[in-house]
């Protein structure tokens, strides 16, 4: 029996299903030598979701990393001779329009994301599968490189495993659970174990569905549960006898029904000579405690492998036979059908990156078969290099604040991912139903008796729109297009397009409570956040200055954009927005622990600092009416980027003179107690309340402004994104050599361009919004550009413009096509849209202050 060693660089808990060994496989590539592996069972494991995986492989998705970590997983497999890419088709049924169409989005952003999907009729899909009834099938997307990982992930994981233990780099432990993470001080020092005691500052957790008990052991929450998944075997099907295969049919898709199937090759290969169905629960799936999983020594069959309840299918299943009904000729293996369980998460995104919590405390949970190397390699790279290839704010376990980690949070959110595995098609703009009313600000409850359209973001109840101005607004309303595509319609009301214009004439005010914002004050401050920024904000920077920055990663990729106000000379405000401010926080501390500056404290005001947004042409005008002192507001006495307290009718309000709609006005930040009232005073002197959509999307586009995580990603610069500062600043700043490197190109790879939609009917005539990322193509080729990194060409944020009266995207660009004139195309739902680029860089469309619209 191996000693377990005092001492490892990385200790791996859970180290025997395939994440675990990609974990450890390709840390080893990047040069580990001196790693330990912990599996609380047999190595491979015999009792983890990858013991009992299907290790179907499709390609394409809606979102880019996973597209990245399938694709490179597919490459990964194949390499060791364990892939076999039999293709994968997704059909639509009959009357199920909705289905083909969400195919059609599918094959698009597979053009978006660098994967081959293609549409097929129904008579090409029974061609490929001819097991269904063909007066089922309305089409379908077959996906060329999908395919199956054979014989087992489980045998690619002990393979990885063994070659990484004759390495001499890992040593493998197995029967040897982690009773307890060391955690002194808020960091990781060792693992306590059966067998004694590893010290270590790095744990890395890739535990699957038991993911949740090693968390906890080090101070953390990690957001998962598993979920039954109900996986059923008919036979015998020896339509493939004698031929060795392990499969000889794609896979198939039946999303509609929430169901996937495939076949088992010949009866002599590993499955042996079956049908396999398998089924997402779309109504009330069954999720599991991570701590009610049976030990190996009381389950059936294994722990990860539940007793399958026939009321789970049963509906399903007859809807199964009636596409496929040879499932309804063959027997049902019940001996070896089982609830195998996965895991789920709220926003249905993996958990990988460093614990909030602790550090040293590393997780890579929640991986499908399909992507468990690629999310190794990611997880290595983030280790050893400090950023993974791709930006991972999608996956980043940071990106939760606490309140979404609760118990009764995770269980709600992730019965409605549950639900969505398969079936629905999940719309971009899709609400939650649960963890809501979670963070309101003070101007709530008149958003609410304004009949405010409630969407969520990080937790925030923000209004998009309200129904009172459908009334109020009825004059501008007749400016705004309808949308009779239900999809471009779905969670978009129309009035907060008048409610755009109303404030472009007049003024509004728009509730920016969800802002995450952090008080700093020390000796360190200044340094610590000098550190950070692009900008210059400390020096000789005025007290009550405000600075619009940005956080680069070592690599001089966008990590976060983000103002920065001077509060004192040794105190400064930092403003984030919503969705990013807990990352931008963790970004904060740990760049600052790791300088080596600690003599700094930070306030977090985000849960009782209110803000309101009061902009437009009348701004100055309404505020000053209100102000105690009038001409305290005037340009001369309180110019642009600037900050500091006022009274309005005797209210406290610090007001920071910015604009993220490009009209002007404030930022008005109050304590939570004087939100009301300073809501009234407004209200009451005529302000228009203004939905969040009007900020966040419409006007944000026609001021072409870009948003962290969307536009601006680490895989991009700064100066291809048009925001690099004039001047490189004097003081050193984290990237600060390769911002220097980027700054002395003749050209950039890539440039983010304004584009204007030409012409926006469909081929029936009906006018059409687009929503979410779709892939642009050169009218030429009919190809997707791509950059001299490799980096394609998408929408990443796109809007209907009321003040320009067109579809506004936002999108990078290789250097020969960011040219402003050109026209590509943009493929919506397998129609293509002239699209103009009508700006290289930042540069806006619509200028209240010019007065003009351009573009």
């Amino acid at each position: 029996m191996a000693t377990l060693p005092s001492q490892a660089d990385a200790v791996i808990i859970g180290l025997g299903g395939i994440v675990g060994a990609s974990v450890a496989h390709h840390l080893i590539e990047q040069g580990w030598t001196n790693l330990v592996g912990l599996e609380k069972s047999a190595i491979p494991s015999d009792i983890g979701s990858t013991a009992h995986a299907s290790d179907f492989c499709f390609m394409t998705a809606h979102d880019r990393l996973s597209c990245y970590t399938t694709t490179y997983s597919q490459r990964f497999y194949e390499a060791l001779g364990h892939y076999h890419k039999i293709g994968g088709l997704e059909i639509a049924r009959v009357g199920d329009e909705a289905r083909l169409a969400e195919l059609q989005r599918k094959v698009a952003s597979g053009k978006a994301f660098g994967t081959r999907a293609c549409m097929v009729d129904a008579d090409e899909v029974m061609a490929r599968f001819p097991l269904l009834d063909r007066e089922q099938v309305l089409g379908g997307m077959w996906d060329p490189d999908a395919g199956l990982v054979i014989p087992r992930s489980q045998r690619v994981a002990g393979e990885l495993i063994e070659g990484a233990v004759n390495s001499g780099h890992l040593r493998a432990f197995a029967d040897t659970p982690a009773l307890d993470i060391d955690v002194q001080a808020g960091r990781v020092c060792g693992v306590q174990t059966t067998k004694g005691y590893v010290a270590t500052s790095l744990v890395i957790v890739t535990s699957g569905i038991w993911g949740p008990i090693p968390a906890a052991m080090g101070g953390a929450a990690l957001p998962l549960m598993p979920v039954e998944h109900p996986l059923m075997f008919f036979g015998p099907f020896e339509t493939f006898a004698g031929t060795g295969k392990e499969i000889g049919y794609p896979l198939l898709r039946d999303q509609g029904n929430s169901a996937y199937m495939r076949d088992t090759g010949d009866p002599t290969s590993t499955e042996g000579g079956q049908l396999e169905w398998g089924y997402y629960e779309s109504r009330e799936p069954r999720l599991v405690d991570p701590r009610a999983i049976l030990e190996r020594d009381r389950a059936r069959l294994s722990p990860s492998m539940r007793d399958l309840e026939l009321d789970q299918v049963d509906e399903a299943f007859e809807r199964a036979v009636e596409l496929a009904p040879i499932l309804g000729e063959l027997g049902w293996d019940e001996k070896h059908s089982f609830n195998g369980l996965l895991s789920v998460t709220p926003d249905g995104g993996s958990l990988v990156g460093e614990s909030p919590e602790t550090r040293g405390l590393w997780f890579c949970e929640a991986v499908w078969v399909k992507d468990g190397p690629g999310m190794g390699k990611l997880l290595a790279d983030w280790l050893t290099r400090g950023h993974p290839e791709i930006d991972p704010c999608g996956i980043d376990i940071a990106r939760f604040y606490p309140v979404q980690k609760t118990p009764h949070h995770v269980h709600g959110r992730c019965l409605e991912i549950a639900r969505k595995i398969y079936d629905p098609p999940v719309h971009p703009r899709e609400p939650f139903e649960t963890g809501r009313d979670l963070r309101r600000g003070p101007f709530w409850s008149r958003e609410q008796e304004l009949g405010g359209y409630f969407m969520e973001a990080a937790g925030w109840e923000r209004a998009h729109g309200y129904a009172a101005n459908e009334t109020r607004l009825d004059r501008y309303l007749e400016r705004v297009p309808e949308r009779p595509a239900e999809w471009d319609a779905r969670h978009f009301w129309r009035v907060s397009n008048a409610e755009h214009l109303a404030l472009s004439d007049d003024v509004g005010m728009i509730n920016l409570s969800h802002f995450a914002i952090y008080d700093l004050q020390g000796r360190d401050a200044e340094a610590l956040l000098e550190w950070l920024s692009v900008a210059r904000v400390g020096g000789d920077t005025p007290i009550g200055k405000g600075v619009y920055t940005h956080f680069l990663d070592a690599f001089g990729g966008v990590h976060s954009d983000l103002t920065i106000v001077r509060l004192a000379t040794d105190a400064w405000r930092v403003i984030c927005g919503g969705d990013t401010g807990h990352r931008d926080l963790m970004w904060i501390t740990r760049r600052g622990e790791e300088a080596g500056l600690t003599r700094w404290h930070l306030e977090d005001r985000s849960d009782g600092l209110a803000t309101l947004g009061l902009w437009g042409p009348n701004a100055r005008r309404t505020l000053q009416a209100l102000a105690d002192d009038p001409e305290g507001l005037t340009e001369e006495r309180f110019p642009f980027a600037t900050a500091r307290e006022i009274r309005v009718c005797g209210l406290p309000v610090w007001a920071f003179r910015i604009s993220y709609v490009g009209e002007q006005g404030w930022e008005l930040y109050v304590p939570f107690s004087y939100g009301l009232a300073l809501w009234d005073l407004l209200f009451e002197a005529g302000v228009t309340p203004v939905g969040i959509e009007t900020y966040a999307n419409s006007r944000r586009l026609e001021k072409s402004l870009r948003l962290q995580n969307v536009d601006l990603l680490t895989d991009y610069n700064l100066y291809e994104a048009g925001l690099a500062r004039p001047k490189v600043k004097g003081a050193d700043f984290h990237g600060k050599a390769a911002y220097v490197e980027q700054r002395e190109r003749q050209h950039q790879p890539a440039y983010l361009c304004t584009l204007v939609m030409e012409a926006n009917h469909d081929g029936a005539g009906t006018p059409r919004f687009p929503v979410g990322q779709s892939p642009l193509l050169d009218p030429q080729s009919g190809d997707v550009p791509v950059d001299t990194l490799g980096r394609r060409s998408y929408v990443t944020s796109i809007a209907y413009g009321p003040s320009l009266e067109r579809n506004i995207a936002l999108a990078y660009l290789p250097l020969d096509h960011a040219e402003e004139g050109r026209t590509l195309l943009l493929e919506y739902f397998a129609e293509h849209y002239p699209m103009r680029v009508a700006a290289v860089g930042y540069r806006a469309l619509y200028d209240p202050e010019g007065a003009r619209p351009r573009g």
